[in-house]
Formats: C-alpha cells, sequence, structure tokens
C-alpha cells in the first residue's frame, strides 16, 4: 500500500507496473502480477494433513492447532484461506479438534513470521490445553514458524521420533530440510523461485514488445481496487520421498549441503 503515490507518478508517465510476489495493494495502477499460488500453497498444506491423517476414511480424532502468517502480508491470509478450506470441514465434523478453539486468523497470527513468537504461543496452547492429552498436528504456513513450534514442543517434553506430531512448512529452507530428514518436521511446500524470476522476465519481455503477457488467474487477486490479472507458478510438496528428486537434481541444493 505504500507504493501508491509512486504507481500514480509512474502511470502518468504510461509505465506499466507489475507486482513481484508480492501484491500491490490499494492501487488500480498495477497492471500484472508474478506470484506462486499462495491459496494453492494452503490447499497443499492441508491436503498433506488430509492425506496423513487419512481424514476421509478413518473415524479417529486428532488433536490439531493452527498457525498463520502475518497479518500485514497479503500472501499470508490467501495462504490460510487455503488451509481451512481443505480442513473446515473436518473441524466441523470432530475428526479435527482444536483444543484451544484458536482458529480465527487474527487469533493464529504469527507478527513478522517470528520464530519467537510462534515458539511462545506453541508454548502457551501446551501448558495450558494439553496437560493431559497429546497434539497430533500442528498447521505451521512457514518454516520458521515450524522451528519455533519444534522448539516448543521439545521444551515441553515431545520427542523427535517418538510422540512428534505432524508440523507442515513452506519455503523449504535448508535447515526445514534437514529437519525433514530428522523427523522434526514433516514437509514444506517448494516455491522455486527460479521459475519465479524466469516467469517475470517473460512478462517484462511481453510488455516491453506491446505485447499481453500470459496469464493464468483473472478472479484471485483483488486488491481492493481491481482485480489484477496474474501469473500464477505451481508450488510442490517436499517431504523425505522426493527431496533428492525435486531439490537435489533440479540443482536447487547439493547432497553435501543438505547432509552437511
Amino acid at each position: 500500500t505504500k507504493l501508491v503515490s509512486v504507481l500514480e507518478k509512474a502511470e502518468a508517465k504510461n509505465i506499466p507496473a507489475i507486482a513481484y510476489d508480492r501484491l500491490l495493494m490499494d492501487t488500480d495502477t498495477v497492471d500484472y502480477y508474478a506470484t506462486f499460488d499462495n491459496k494453492g500453497v494452503g490447499i497443499l498444506i492441508g491436503r498433506y494433513v488430509e492425506e496423513k491423517l487419512n481424514l476421509r476414511n478413518s473415524d479417529k480424532t486428532y488433536n490439531a492447532e493452527f498457525f498463520a502468517g502475518s497479518d500485514d502480508d497479503n500472501n499470508a491470509h490467501f495462504l490460510n484461506e487455503g488451509v481451512f478450506e481443505v480442513l473446515q470441514p473436518y473441524i466441523d465434523s470432530g475428526k479435527l479438534k482444536v483444543p484451544s478453539g484458536e482458529t480465527d486468523f487474527n487469533a493464529i497470527t504469527i507478527l513478522r513470521w517470528s520464530t519467537e513468537g510462534a515458539e511462545e504461543r506453541m508454548d502457551k496452547i501446551l501448558k495450558t490445553y494439553y496437560q493431559d492429552k497429546k497434539i497430533d498436528v500442528v498447521v505451521s504456513p512457514y518454516d520458521g514458524i515450524s522451528y519455533g513450534i519444534a522448539n516448543a514442543l521439545k521444551n515441553n517434553g515431545y520427542e523427535v521420533g517418538k510422540d512428534f506430531p505432524i508440523i507442515t512448512g513452506q519455503d523449504a529452507d535448508l535447515q526445514a530440510v534437514k529437519n525433514i530428514l530428522s523427523g522434526e518436521q514433516s514437509m514444506t511446500i517448494f516455491k522455486d523461485t527460479r521459475i519465479l524470476a524466469e516467469k517475470c522476465v517473460t512478462m517484462v519481455e511481453a510488455v516491453l514488445a506491446g505485447k499481453v503477457p500470459e496469464i493464468n488467474d483473472t478472479i484471485s487477486y483483488d486488491n481492493r481496487k481491481m482485480v489484477v490479472p496474474s501469473y500464477l507458478c505451481e508450488p510442490i510438496v517436499i517431504d523425505k520421498k522426493n527431496i533428492d528428486s525435486e531439490l537435489v537434481e533440479s540443482g536447487y541444493y547439493t547432497k553435501e549441503e543438505i547432509n552437511n
């Protein structure tokens, strides 16, 4: 939102604006948006939990807690919407119980996606609601938040490989990949920034050539002034099974980096 006046100056000189990864809000002077499918990230996280707990076919119930990204980050809202699109029906049916009762975005948001903020909230939840029960899954939208969650769990007596819950994540940080291999985190979402950069380059080239860039979404990204024509790159779920095929073989990380 802080770029609105700058964008107006650009528009006055007929300079197109392309939003990159973060949507430019509260302006009708943005032409295109290049990003990953942020709601799709949330849907993938939700589906991972759904599949791992066999929620569709099992009658078992599980204890779950939810975390969301920073309230001032537009992407966090889209991601959270995707998570609950998948998992809200299981909360409604009772298959997923949330002992804290905290599912509203304002209750689960972690300002600045902070590791410390996540650890503090997780510690409080465990001490308040889990004295006589175990937690089965913690839905985290970001690897940094996942680290804080894992720290709080270990500080409250949970042991990796024994009673550690499912912990989700996003960004495929190197430490997160190592944590997945050790069992301290279950999965992460890989958003290959090389693909996003390449897509943005092709959009710029098209605009400079007087052409319309390739767009694959014209309904999702409303910046409160307009729906911005967007290209959404595809995120990928990473767990133990595909670290090599997705992260090593693509050259994103080396074996040595992951195993060091």
